[in-house]
């Protein structure tokens, strides 16, 4: 099974008499993983976190992620994500796969699923035009996993009306994900602006004394604004992931009441 949604459905068609506890045992008792050698494929990953496995492409042949991918949608998994992921990687998965490849970010979605919802919104923002490459892993990421994603590009503070203009924007936001190299601060001025959680994501670009990042990761866990977090350097993908769980936490209207409801 691929998700607890499906789980729950077969739960439910059971107490319904559409099936019997023995048809239900035998989808649920398959093999909780793969093991195909180089890798061991996490099949009950979603039914625990929520999300089916990530492959992270860095280190791996383009055949192994092929691979990969191949079992783990032979088990009905979609929206399957690859981050790290280079062009000749991704020609060969494509070859095999359905795949929606993003070069900028160095994501590819496998098996992309058009019935993917669109569930309260997240806000990622960035300092510049040269930390987008980040920001997109961290959107993409998050629109993968259904949520409704407002990007809000190149509003660093050295130009601060181009984020005020959006104050709007900010503050009907679930989650914001502040993407910034430099000295990275773009983060405490957003934390000092919204009433909800702060992702900030310190990037490598900068001049010498930046340290591939160190700077702005250093400033971004001294921000002296409260409601903030941090991920590691250049982790789009890290801060799109907990953007999702924060805003997909309990108390979020379900995907029917959306679609009915005015925006978050």
């Amino acid at each position: 099974m691929d998700n607890k949604r499906e789980i729950l459905s077969l739960l439910r068609s059971v107490a319904a008499g559409e099936a019997t506890p023995e048809e239900a045992l035998l989808e649920l008792k398959l093999s909780p993983f793969a093991d195909l050698g180089y890798a061991k494929v996490d099949y009950h990953r979603s039914v625990r976190q929520g999300n089916a496995e990530v492959i992270y492409g860095a280190g791996k042949t383009p055949e192994q992620i092929a691979g990969i991918v191949a079992a783990m949608h032979s088990r009905g998994c979609g929206n399957i994500l690859i981050t790290r992921m280079g062009p000749e990687a991704a020609e060969f998965v494509s070859r095999t796969a359905e795949l929606d490849y993003h070069a900028d970010a160095r994501l590819a979605v496998a098996w992309p699923r058009t019935d993917t919802p669109s569930l309260g919104h997240i806000v990622v923002a960035t300092g510049g035009t040269s930390d987008l490459p980040v920001a997109e892993e961290a959107a993409l990421t998050a629109e993968a996993m259904g949520n409704r994603v407002t990007r809000l590009y190149d509003v660093g503070v050295s130009g601060l009306h181009r984020l005020l203009s959006r104050l709007d924007v900010l503050m009907s936001a679930r989650c914001v994900v502040a993407v910034a190299g430099m000295e990275g601060a773009l983060a405490s001025v957003v934390g000092g602006l919204v009433d909800c959680p702060v992702i900030a994501v310190p990037t490598s670009v900068g001049y010498g004394a930046s340290f591939h990042g160190l700077s702005a990761l250093l400033s971004m866990l001294n921000s002296c604004a409260s409601g903030s977090a941090v991920v590691n350097i250049d982790n789009g993908f890290g801060a799109g992931y907990l953007a999702s769980m924060i805003n997909q936490m309990e108390g979020l209207p379900s995907q029917d009441q959306h679609k009915e409801a005015s925006p978050l």
